[in-house]
Parts: C-alpha cells; structure tokens; sequence
C-alpha cells in the first residue's frame, strides 16, 4: 500500500522508497532514455515498410468463453448532453452511488471509447477516438461490479462486433485488481472499471519503436472521451495510472511485452 511521507518541501507518495527525490542520485533515467531513443533519427524502417504482414486489427475472441450481446449503438436512447457543460463539469469522481448502471449505458461508453464505425478489411478500422494511423491498438477488458444483466467480474470488450466476452469469474478478481492498483478502494465501489491494454505490434508494425510513445497519447484520447461520454448517463469517472505492471497483467493472463495494461478508469453513477 502507498505511504505518503512529509517533508519541509513538501509530499510525495512512496512505495519502499527511503530517500526523497532530492537525496537520490541524478542521473538520466529510463524515462529520458526512453524519449531519446525514441526520436526519429534512431528510428529505422517499420515492419510495414519491410513488407512484413500487418497483426490483426483486434485480438480473436476465445472459442470457449461465453459471449454476450450488447444494445447496439445506433438503438440506445441517451439525454444529450452539451459538449461546452460536459467539459465544465469534468472531474475525477471516486464517489459512487449504490446504482447499478444499465446495459445500455455500458454499451454507450464502450462504443464512445472503442466503438468501430467502419472496417477495412483485415486492414484497418475508424472509430470514435482518434490512433495515430488508424492503428487503434487497444484491448478494453472490464471488472464489472454492478451492471444490469451481468455477473460480476472480467470481461473483454470485441469491438468489432460490438459483444463482451466473459474472461473471468473468480470471485476475487475484484479484490486481486485493487490490490495490483496500490488499495485504491473506489475501485471495489465503482460500477464498472475499464482496463485499456495495449498491443505494441499493432502500432510499431507501422512506426517502429516510435510507436511505444503513440500507445500513451492514444491512451489519453480514449479516457477523456470516457469522462465526457459518462456525463450524458449521470456518471463519473476517475483515471488509474497508480498500478503495479506485472500484477495487472499476470491478473488478466497476458504476458506484458505483446500486450500489457497501459491505463484504466472507475466509472459508477454519482453519489
């Protein structure tokens, strides 16, 4: 669990650490290593420049796991909301409300962050958020807590033919992914959490290892439009970037370097 610890300069958050920031030795790090190596001048040709075939545009569903139908989008009735009054009231909500939220508001939110609107063969698909090249490199599993029609626990969204998968229902799994998120409690609170994972390949096929900055600023695309999506159904969402890797992604069974977890969100109804 995280520790916060004062100083005359003020807080930071720690996790085993015994120096402060200003007592532990400078040196360049893996984070300015990562973005010089990043730099076009290092980047070679990408994978699709070479000729090799492109990875497919989402993760195949497994053949023995249940799968559900979701309300299609075009078929969902949803208040609208101003765009100027949604981005006013944006805030990062922990708090939840004992209300489940509905299968159509959960089939709105995902068609908001990873709804597919047109696919171009085995090549490439539009949707509602923005990728750098279309590439959209993301997988969307949830921990579902409190959805109508559905049983608690791990799901993976098939975008593109708008359906959950049933992962896991280990009656833990919700205590297990709060644990791997350092005890943030408004997780076991919220309705739903969405869990974004990235599949690298699906990007540096086309950008090369430049391709690893793209998955973050993709990640971003898709969280704030969750945020804003979430104020037409009366609820509130807060983002995670507090998580230990190697938990989440052995909690999920993906092995962290060809899919790993790069974000998630609580979402719930407003107390």
């Amino acid at each position: 669990m995280l520790k916060k610890r004062e100083t005359q300069k003020g807080a930071w958050w720690i996790s085993g650490m015994t120096r402060s920031p200003e007592e532990s030795p400078r040196r360049n790090g893996a984070g300015r290593d990562f973005m010089e190596m990043t730099k076009y001048v290092y980047i070679g040709k990408s994978d699709q420049q070479r000729g090799l075939p492109q990875p497919p545009i989402e993760l195949p569903p497994d053949p023995g796991l249940p799968v559900f139908d979701l309300p299609w989008p075009e078929s969902l009735e949803i208040p609208p909301v101003d765009l100027r009054d949604a981005i006013g009231r944006r805030r990062s909500v922990r708090a939840y409300a004992h209300t489940p939220l509905s299968r159509e508001e959960l089939s709105f939110l995902l068609w908001c962050t990873q709804g597919v609107q047109q696919v171009s063969g085995n090549f490439w698909t539009m949707r509602t958020v923005p990728s750098a090249g279309a590439r959209h490199a993301f997988e969307t599993y949830l921990l579902i807590n409190a959805v109508m029609g559905f049983d608690p626990g791990l799901y993976r969204y098939l975008a593109l033919t708008h359906r959950l998968q049933l992962v896991d229902r280990d009656p833990t799994i919700a205590h297990r992914i709060t644990a791997a998120c350092f005890d943030q409690l408004f997780i076991l609170r919220s309705g739903v959490t969405f869990i974004w994972t990235a599949v690298p390949y699906r990007m540096t096929w086309r950008y090369g290892e430049r391709g690893y900055r793209d998955l973050h600023l993709d990640a971003g695309h898709v969280c704030q439009n969750l945020y804003l999506a979430a104020e037409a159904v009366g609820c509130g969402v807060c983002a995670i970037a507090a998580f230990e890797d190697d938990m989440m992604n052995t909690i999920l069974g993906i092995n962290g370097t060809d899919q790993f977890v790069i974000y998630l969100a609580t979402t719930g109804k407003r107390a």
